[in-house]
């Protein structure tokens, strides 16, 4: 949306705000009926990859797959036909959402390497013809509000130097609003690669992203009342969307700590230099923490070596590597269609247990 740099930070705060969670009352449904659901996560995947490329804003990214969700919901689209409607997604986003000299140009794209590696070589004609099937399916509209539009607003408060971590004041907060924009950034990218994120508000998942981020940081309490009073949302309310949230992160960081053991020179190195996390012998369950938002946050077992400004590896993978292009016949026929997924695409498949141990990793901040 055309909206002034910074719009959190201005006199109009607020009114934009508003107006974007009332826009957000009238969003299209979302009814995950999509035949091509299984392929979601690669084509998310894919337009994470060339916003990444063309350092597109989050608005853009986050409106380019939601854009996406909702053509798959109403069409029932080939293989090879997603990858056209992906990327004209991303282009009708970054038209709608970023400067005109920071769109992708069509030479640009086509001298990409995963586009090479996929065989793809798009037109003018093509994109032309896939933005204007786009545009008529959503009547021209494409003032849809996402979580990246709702976070930084959120985050404009969401660290005080009356908060507490660990029970201790805080002596360096800029140093935590530096991290505290990380987790967000990187729980925002988490809701990305789920569908069943969008069963919530894309405000509620913005606030859940960033009382999430506190609770990781240890910061209470968890979810204060200016953050309520801003938000609209209450613990209760985000409860759901961040415990999806939680588990997610702690299967990124079992992958981290997996990788990490298969490359046992690279550990030392690490736990020679300066450690970043805490280190203790407790444990505790998702369950625990999600329901009691004011406590202080408990020391947890983490091993060093996972660099706070990264992103877990299960999301770091995609977006320097390159993008293998899914198996399959060339045909509409869903049944024909294969393909070769990173395992969290099975996440909306499995049930989200809150028994399980949730071992959490957060900075430690000199006192």
């Amino acid at each position: 949306m055309e909206l002034e740099d910074q719009w959190w930070k201005g006199q109009l705060a607020a009114d934009i705000y508003q107006a974007l969670r009332y826009k957000e009352l009238k969003l299209p449904s979302y009814k995950g009926q999509s035949p091509q659901l299984n392929l979601r996560r690669y084509f998310a995947d894919l337009i994470a990859i060339v916003s990444n490329r063309f350092r597109l804003c989050p608005a853009a990214r986050h409106l380019a797959v939601y854009l996406l969700d909702l053509f798959m919901d109403r069409y029932d689209v080939t293989l090879q036909q997603l990858h056209m409607v992906s990327l004209s997604c991303l282009l009708l986003a970054s038209k709608f959402e970023e400067r005109e000299d920071r769109v992708p140009k069509l030479e640009t794209l086509n001298s990409l390497g995963c586009m090479s590696s996929m065989n793809l070589v798009l037109t003018k004609q093509g994109l032309l013809h896939m933005e204007l099937l786009l545009l008529e399916t959503f009547q021209w509209n494409l003032y849809l509000p996402t979580a990246a539009h709702f976070i930084e607003y959120y985050l404009s408060i969401a660290v005080h130097e009356g908060d507490l971590h660990d029970g201790w004041p805080m002596t360096c907060l800029e140093k935590t609003k530096v991290y505290m924009a990380k987790y967000a950034d990187y729980f925002l990218e988490v809701s990305l690669q789920d569908h069943v994120f969008l069963c919530f508000a894309p405000s509620l998942v913005a606030a859940a992203c960033v009382a999430t981020s506190r609770l990781i940081l240890r910061l209470s309490p968890t979810w204060p009342p200016r953050l309520q009073c801003l938000a609209g949302y209450t613990w209760e309310n985000l409860v759901p969307c961040a415990e999806k949230l939680l588990i997610a992160h702690d299967s990124d960081v079992k992958e981290a700590n997996k990788q990490k053991c298969q490359q046992p020179g690279q550990q030392q190195q690490q736990q020679q230099g300066q450690a970043v996390y805490h280190s203790s012998g407790q444990t505790a369950t998702v369950a625990q923490y999600l329901h009691r938002p004011g406590m202080q946050y408990a020391q947890q077992a983490t091993q060093p070596g996972l660099a706070p400004n990264l992103r877990p590896a299960s999301y770091l993978s995609h977006s320097t590597g390159s993008l293998q292009a899914p198996n399959g016949p060339q045909n509409g026929t869903t049944q024909a269609i294969t393909t070769s997924l990173d395992p969290k695409s099975s996440i909306p498949n499995r049930a989200y247990q809150v028994s399980m141990h949730y071992t959490c990793t957060a900075p430690c901040f000199d006192r």
